[in-house]
């Protein structure tokens, strides 16, 4: 049982991640493509722990740990520049 709901997850995740792609590139404006940006960076995540679960080691949970944080960095800084001009006041 467990290893169909990892087939889905890892289907669903994949489909996601193809859509986010395709706002990422044909958003019509730079609001759409930032939060393309952060469903991105959130898909990879939920990708990255389903790789974990499937093969059963924890290191995977780290590393997803960090690229959250880095997504949520990237995000506030693209969208402050977006927004100002500039990242660092």
């Amino acid at each position: 049982m467990v290893t169909y709901a990892l087939i889905f997850a890892f289907a669903a995740v994949s489909l996601s991640l193809l859509l986010t792609m395709i706002r990422l590139v044909k958003g019509p404006g730079p609001g759409d493509r930032i939060l393309a940006l952060d469903t991105l960076s959130i898909n990879a995540v939920a990708l990255i722990i389903l790789v974990g679960i499937a093969g059963a080691t924890q290191i995977y949970f780290e590393a997803a740990m960090i690229i959250a944080m880095l997504g949520f960095v990237s995000t506030v800084a693209v969208a402050r520049f977006v927004l100002r001009g500039d990242i660092i006041e």
